[in-house]
């Protein structure tokens, strides 16, 4: 079975190092690993623009079509930050050092269309244990054939093509989350076992799952729909422009810290179905990070652009994620082990459309 692949731990030594200098790092600044001010003020603003902008339409303040546009835009664009810089840590348990306030945040996906549960499952469960190993790691098997993340997937030839048309599918990311994907995942996650090991049963799961669902798109449909002076075709031209905007910036942020030409596909052995590498290594090989330098796009995505300390450090919040780099690429470098990193973000962009089209060939 997928959850049976195991690590080669008979070297741990760069990441035993590594946490013993991180955890020095964290003690002797007196420094809290989870959330401060930052992070609060990051939410409030977040917050304030996503729910300022809904109710600036659900008011008609909008007066013109273009406006409306630009409204939508701007709530892709917020909803794209609740996602990267509040939801992601809540849901990781590094938003603050109060269990009771992370999962509150937590919820913050349903907001979004999400499912808390299904998001834990598929992303800090699987994706960050089994990075980019083949046929288990869900971020690299697209719900779609029209998409090949993974050089040990099969090659089709609509596959040359992925590198132009991979970003409208990208635009589709939270359209299937807030319709389709949760439910699917409900039944899947319950007969791999994930649900009982989290203690959640089918039907508890369904009715959260459900009752989200009608959260959104009672907030996000139905309100509108009572309350706003255009007809119902326009509500649903601004809802696809919203998650479209999120969509590929969600896939803007994440893509590149995988699917690029200088990280690694690990495959186990299939005598054993061990990988060759221990956890620690292999979240180097299989990680990138870029625009390391550029503080405000660190600030806008919940320093994702630091996906190597992300990896190593999940339960870590993000705003100590550039501190905490140069431990990393230090003692990377001194095990003689790869610290993957592309220098500006429209680099990591192009690096990503180079591996679809390398990704697209035989």
């Amino acid at each position: 079975m997928k959850n049976q692949i195991r690590f080669n731990n008979s070297n741990r030594d760069f990441y035993t190092t590594l946490r013993k200098r991180v955890d020095a790092y964290f003690t002797d600044n007196k420094i809290n690993r989870q959330g401060n001010m930052t992070m609060y003020i990051k939410s409030a603003v977040m917050f304030g623009v996503y729910f300022g902008i809904y109710f600036l339409f659900i008011t008609n303040s909008f007066h013109n079509y273009f406006a409306m546009i630009i409204g939508a835009i701007i709530l892709g664009v917020a909803m794209a930050g609740i996602g990267l810089s509040v939801m992601h840590d809540a849901n990781h348990g590094s938003y603050s050092s109060n269990p009771s306030v992370n999962k509150i945040m937590s919820w913050s996906l349903f907001i979004v269309g999400g499912y808390p549960l299904n998001w834990q499952i598929q992303h800090n469960n699987i994706h960050h244990t089994f990075t980019n190993v083949n046929d288990v790691d869900e971020d690299i098997m697209p719900p779609t054939p029209l998409l090949r993340f993974s050089p040990h997937d099969k090659l089709r030839a609509i596959h040359r093509f992925q590198y132009i048309y991979a970003w409208v599918l990208y635009g589709l990311m939270t359209m299937i989350w807030a319709t389709t994907k949760d439910f699917k995942q409900l039944l899947r996650y319950t007969k791999e076992g994930h649900y009982a090991t989290k203690k959640m049963s089918f039907t508890k799961g369904l009715l959260e799952i459900i009752m989200g669902k009608v959260f959104y798109h009672g907030y996000m449909l139905v309100i509108p729909l009572f309350l706003m002076d255009i007809v119902w075709w326009q509500i649903l031209i601004g809802l696809v422009i919203m998650n479209f905007v999120a969509g590929v910036i969600l896939a803007a942020i994440f893509q590149p810290a995988h699917v690029v030409p200088n990280t690694e596909y690990p495959l186990p052995l299939a005598t054993t179905n061990t990988l060759e590498n221990d956890w620690g290594t292999n979240q180097l090989l299989t990680t990138n990070n870029f625009a390391a330098s550029n503080k405000s796009l660190s600030w806008y995505v919940g320093g994702l652009n630091y996906q190597v300390e992300h990896h190593l450090f999940p339960n870590v919040c993000h705003v100590h994620y550039a501190q905490l780099s140069k431990i990393v690429e230090q003692t990377a470098h001194e095990f003689n082990l790869p610290y993957n990193t592309i220098p500006t973000f429209f680099g990591a962009l192009r690096e990503h459309t180079k591996m679809l089209r390398t990704l697209g060939k035989a």
